[in-house]
């Protein structure tokens, strides 16, 4: 029997690009599936970036081809590398080359950009001559790919190709793309139930066209089709719900490790939890926080960003001062919430630190060091951060929504809060801090969340059932 083939497409993946948790999915994902055995056959496709990592990589060029933009030839070019058995080609192009960021600053290049890519991506299947079973595409940078296969019906390379569409974030639809579509030869589409706007735009066209949604997790899954998470898609969604369904991403156990993270000071496992008070005394040192075992240490690693709620942890701190405990912020983002922290660690000397950049490193001392890590987020599709923290015995504090309820049971693995509101943090943060005043008990919750399964091979074999009913 062939092997399912999977065309895995998508505009970042980690180790050759990554910028968000894109990155991370699509630089993951592929390989669990592929790990899963001899009958499926993945590949994966990314746009080959001014800022692409190939060191140690062996490039080949497979295939030189041209698209047409307004009758016009655009070159396209496609090298192949493998990395641990996964084939993955890097599509490049003037579309491409052209932009140096990954998200370019200009919308009108990024919508070029990656309506070039997608197309380009099944141009691409075609010269090889592997036809996919499945096209996979994520979010709306890759949506144009979806939309083309199912115009494709009628050619007989395509006629019965699958298509699944992940929405990671359905608040980012790609209007900037609107004029590269039609320049491409990719028209609007015409559909009662969407706004007459979403049918010019990518992330419409595919949620159309897909035959199947998958958000990634199940209560984002359900949050889009709720005016407050839809962003005026909700009525087409819950009326083909049916092929709506939420998978939650997964990590990476063997990047993401306690056990054998070389960035800790000291290694431990659930059995070893004793351990982790060198890490938290080596990260107070290194900030100049006072020195004090018996207060939790509290933690946020985020993107300093209104979705991630970080206005609405800052005024709760202040609401709990009375009692004790001390803070580390990482991140950085919008500047008046960088001001904030800031302002937030001037008040409060020796007891916070405000660490205002990127530091992957850092990160992860801050998770085998941390207690508590804060995730208040106004909405959060999946999430990863509450994942890596419950596997390095660090509790997540968040709001309850999209991923986050989905991956944390309150008061076993975690805490929730509905309200995002600083008022209702603040009491969910004092409930927090008193069950972390009996040692034995927090413990247990720790190792809870240490024992929950978040790896990619659970999800994959979601993703893998998913694609054996298409």
């Amino acid at each position: 029997m062939k092997p399912l083939r999977i065309l895995f497409v998508a505009s970042e993946a980690d180790p050759f690009v990554k910028v968000g948790g894109l990155g991370d999915v699509a630089g993951s994902l592929p390989y669990a599936l592929q790990a899963l055995g001899a009958d499926l056959d993945v590949r994966l496709v990314i746009p080959f970036h001014a800022s692409t990592r190939t060191e140690g990589l062996t490039l080949v060029r497979e295939t030189v081809f041209t698209l047409l933009r307004d009758g016009r030839e655009v070159p396209a070019q496609v090298f192949y590398t493998d990395v641990k058995g996964l084939p993955v080609y890097l599509i490049s192009g003037a579309p491409v080359t052209g932009s140096l960021k990954v998200y370019d600053p200009n919308p009108l290049a990024d919508g070029e950009k990656y309506t070039f890519f997608s197309l380009a991506a099944l141009e691409m299947a075609r010269r090889l001559d592997w036809r996919p079973d499945i096209v996979h595409a994520n979010d709306w940078h890759t949506a144009a790919a979806i939309y083309q296969v199912r115009r494709m019906q009628h050619d007989p390379f395509w006629k019965g190709v699958k298509t699944v569409f992940s929405v990671h974030n359905l608040g980012y639809m790609g209007p900037e793309a609107e004029n590269a579509l039609v320049s491409y030869g990719l028209p609007p589409i015409h559909e009662p139930l969407l706004p007459e706007w979403a049918c010019r735009q990518p992330m419409g066209q595919a949620l159309w066209a897909a035959d199947e949604i998958v958000a990634v997790s199940p209560s984002y899954a359900e949050e889009i089709q709720t005016p407050e998470y839809g962003y005026g898609l909700e009525k087409y969604l819950q009326a083909q719900r049916a092929k709506v369904t939420g998978i939650v991403n997964g990590i990476d156990y063997s990047l993401w490790d306690p056990a054998r993270d070389k960035a800790l000071e000291a290694t431990f496992d659930s059995t070893s939890l004793a351990e982790r008070a060198k890490n938290k005394a080596n990260l107070q040192a290194q900030f100049a926080l006072t020195e004090m075992p018996e207060a939790p240490l509290l933690a946020m690693i985020t993107r300093f960003d209104f979705q991630k709620g970080v206005d609405i942890a800052l005024n709760s701190l202040r609401m709990v001062t009375d009692l004790s405990w001390q803070l580390i912020l990482l991140g950085t983002g919008n500047a008046a919430l960088e001001d904030a922290a800031r302002k937030l660690e001037a008040d409060f000397p020796h007891r916070i630190a405000s660490v205002i950049r990127f530091d992957a490193r850092l990160s992860r001392q801050i998770y085998g060091s941390s207690d508590i890590l804060l995730m208040p987020s106004r909405y959060e599709p999946c999430g990863l951060a509450q994942m890596i923290a419950m596997r390095y015995g660090s509790v997540p504090l968040a709001r309850a929504t999209g991923g986050l309820r989905d991956t944390i049971a309150d008061s076993r693995t975690g805490f929730l809060f509905t309200d995002a509101s600083p008022a209702v943090m603040s009491a969910t943060l004092r409930r927090a801090l008193q069950a972390y005043q009996n040692r034995e008990n927090w413990q247990n919750i720790q190792r809870a969340a240490m024992a929950e399964d978040f790896s990619w091979e659970k999800s994959a074999r979601q993703y893998l059932d998913l694609y054996k009913s298409l």
